[in-house]
């Protein structure tokens, strides 16, 4: 049995936050809703601009405040500098940027072709960095920030059929602890979380029954996570409530190494 939806503290009050990979029903959207909901002006973003669109009004209709919605791809570096370049025009400043959006997909090594190596570093990893790189460079000037990168646990252990995917997310959570280094003698703080299982209906969709019910029988709750559950840890981090909190990889699971 899933926990009550929370209640709204302030946590990210006069903060400006952008979430990439925000269309859809899975964590980027719950992640805008919960910082929208927590008081911060919400940026969103994601590669599919009719489902963009879509979200944009329905975190309208929820939070009653319509936000930007810029379409990137974080492949490509241009798109990147674009998105940044928006948000500081719109708004002045970026407060938090949380790195949700990641590509999946399912097969074994020895059949992957490049092509779909590639395109899940490329999406997973090369894609968090250059968000992330973009939003130390408004943030460095001003001394603060923060940043949340969307792991998984995957990238702790093994996986059949996975070893694109778990080698992206073992690289966001090297990435996230070499550039707290660098980021906190300039105020910013830089942290991951690593879900397991949030299901939503896309994932739904394109999973087997079977598989989420072997999943969800591994986690402690013998459940998944509901997508704001782990939005939840994430705003927490984007907060002064993390406050010393850098480098870190918190499992938004019982599954950790």
């Amino acid at each position: 049995m899933s926990p009550s939806y929370p209640k709204a503290h302030g946590l990210l009050d006069g903060k400006v936050a952008l979430v990439t990979a925000a269309a859809g029903a899975g964590i980027g959207y719950a992640t805008a809703r919960r910082c929208a909901e927590e008081g911060a002006t919400i940026v969103v973003s994601d590669k599919h601009e009719r489902r963009l669109a879509a979200a944009a009004e329905s975190l309208a209709e929820l939070t009653g405040v319509k936000p930007l919605a810029v379409p990137c791809d974080v492949t490509s570096q241009a798109q990147v500098e674009s998105l940044f370049e928006a948000v500081e025009q719109a708004h002045g400043r970026l407060d938090v940027l949380v790195n949700n959006a990641g590509l999946g997909g399912t097969a074994p090594l020895a059949e992957m072709t490049d092509e779909q190596w590639q395109a899940v570093i490329d999406v997973t990893l090369n894609g968090t960095m250059r968000c992330t790189r973009q939003a130390l460079r408004l943030m460095i000037p001003r001394g603060c920030g923060a940043v949340v990168n969307n792991a998984s646990v995957i990238g702790w252990r093994a996986q059949h059929g996975q070893a694109h995917y778990a080698a992206a997310k073992a690289g966001v959570m090297a990435l996230t602890r070499c550039v707290a280094l660098e980021a906190a003698e300039h105020g910013i703080r830089v942290n991951a979380v690593a879900p397991s299982l949030a299901v939503h209906p896309f994932l739904a969709k394109v999973t087997s029954e079977e598989l989420l019910a072997e999943l969800a029988a591994k986690e402690a709750f013998g459940r998944s996570a509901e997508p704001w559950e782990v939005a939840n840890v994430i705003v927490f981090l984007a907060s002064e409530y993390a406050s010393y909190m850098t480098g870190e990889v918190v499992s938004v699971s019982s599954q950790h190494p």
